[in-house]
């Protein structure tokens, strides 16, 4: 299993905590250089095998910082290999009670800012003997009803589509996929959850029985960046734990145990 991407440059974007900080963790590991970009530092350092990822600010949102992003790392490490698209997120808020400039701004957080660094990140790849590889961070809330964030949902169903767009226009010089990710474990989890019973309770509606740790996001996005994914593109890894349990199983009175 060749899953040493010694040598070669990874950017995460948000990619110095939360899932972010593991998807930065698991490339380090596997010997890579990453870069890993927000519009802040994170608490500490983003480390793993004694190797510390490179931090650089960056708005993935502004197209000028974007571009002096993706020509900085080339300048410094003369290639770019791999791009994560981690950055994005919501908070809860009902579709009635938020206004039109919210819905814009979480579009474009979570669909526009990753085409707008996937352009970029083109833009070198295409020119390398190599080529090159994107992974875009989507969400299970892009297949489903979700409620609380309807544009966080949208964005991320948009942001599918344009993986299966992409992949076609930017073959063969270019692989792109994305990571359809479910509830991940995270220090902010008490935000979304709870407390550590709400947390675990919610675990439980998983069919493996807990929320992902970011380390495996993490090692699904080595996977598709890998050569072992080398004829993967326009695709999406579903990464998580089995989905959800269908409500009508709960309510249902028949005997689930029963054999025909």
């Amino acid at each position: 299993m060749d899953l040493d991407l010694d040598g070669t440059v990874v950017l995460v974007t948000g990619g110095v905590r939360g899932v972010g900080a593991g998807i930065s963790r698991v490339f380090l590991e596997a010997g890579a250089t990453v870069v890993a970009c927000a519009r802040r530092p994170g608490d500490e350092p983003v480390t793993a095998a004694g190797r510390t990822a490179h931090y650089l600010p960056c708005d993935v949102r502004d197209e000028e910082a974007v571009r002096g992003l993706v020509d900085e790392i080339v300048a410094k490490f003369g290639r770019l290999d791999t791009v994560v698209n981690n950055a994005g997120g919501t908070p809860f808020r009902l579709a009635a009670d938020a206004t039109p400039g919210y819905h814009a701004k979480i579009t474009d957080l979570n669909m526009l800012a990753p085409l707008l660094v996937s352009q970029e990140a083109n833009r070198v790849m295409q020119q390398q003997e190599q080529g090159g590889s994107i992974v875009m961070v989507s969400s299970v809330s892009g297949r489903r009803p979700s409620p609380g964030s309807a544009a966080y949902g949208a964005a991320k169903a948009g942001l599918d589509s344009l993986v299966s767009s992409l992949a076609v226009e930017w073959a063969p010089k270019v692989r792109i996929n994305s990571i359809v990710v479910g509830m991940v474990e995270t220090e902010q989890s008490h935000l979304h959850y709870g407390d550590d019973e709400g947390i675990a309770a919610v675990g439980a509606t998983i069919p493996i029985g807990r929320l992902a740790r970011p380390e495996e996001i993490g090692q699904c996005a080595l996977f598709l960046a890998s050569p072992l994914a080398s004829y993967v593109t326009g695709a999406a890894l579903v990464a998580h734990g089995g989905g959800e349990r269908p409500a009508f199983l709960g309510a249902a009175n028949v005997d689930q145990g029963a054999s025909a």
